[in-house]
Formats: structure tokens, C-alpha cells, sequence
């Protein structure tokens, strides 16, 4: 069962929810660029600088986060992102080193 902020337990992602929140070339965007970076690096959303709405940036947060690919922490009046890397790891190996040879479709 999911925590109350909304992401599930390494042993609860799906493939068929991960494979969904990945096929969004924004949203693969944003993994790639935390996959990337150091280790338990955390990014506001904004700083994605995603050339959508406010609250379609919100929306690809929650799909990424519901799937388990990202942990969305409060800090102050903003959220920061880290990506669950060693639960993904886990539950699917070598799904990010996929990602990150992929090159940015934008």
C-alpha cells in the first residue's frame, strides 16, 4: 500500500505503471536527469524549467511518483524530487542504464 504522500513500496511498482509514466518523453526527460546525477540528488520541479503549465508539471510529478520512479519530499514551499534509484534497480534491473543511453527525444 502506498504512504500517505503516494509511493509505493519497491515490492508494489508495476511494470505496466512505470513502462505508462516513462512513455511521456517529459517524464522520461525528468528520470533521465535525476538518473544522471549523484546519488540521492533532490531538484525542485521547477528547475526541470518543462515547457508545460503549472499544473501539467504537477501532473507528470504525480505520475512518476504514483509509479515509483521518484520520491517527492516538502521542503519549505516547494516539493524536491529524488529519484528512487536503488528500488528501481531492485524491481527493474537496468531499466535506467536503458533510459540514460537514450538520447533526449526533445
Amino acid at each position: 500500500m502506498p504512504d500517505e504522500e503516494g509511493h509505493p513500496a519497491v515490492e508494489e511498482m508495476k511494470l505496466g505503471k512505470v513502462l505508462s509514466a516513462l512513455a511521456d518523453p517529459l517524464r522520461r526527460r525528468v528520470v533521465r536527469e535525476l538518473a544522471s546525477a549523484p546519488e540521492g540528488a533532490a531538484r525542485t520541479c521547477a528547475s526541470f524549467a518543462l515547457p508545460v503549465s503549472k499544473a501539467t508539471v504537477t501532473h507528470h510529478f504525480r505520475t512518476l511518483r504514483e509509479a515509483g520512479l521518484i520520491r517527492q519530499v516538502d521542503r519549505g514551499n516547494s516539493r524536491m524530487a529524488t529519484l528512487r534509484r536503488s528500488g528501481i534497480e531492485a524491481r527493474f534491473p537496468g531499466l535506467l542504464a536503458l533510459l540514460t543511453a537514450e538520447p533526449d527525444p526533445l
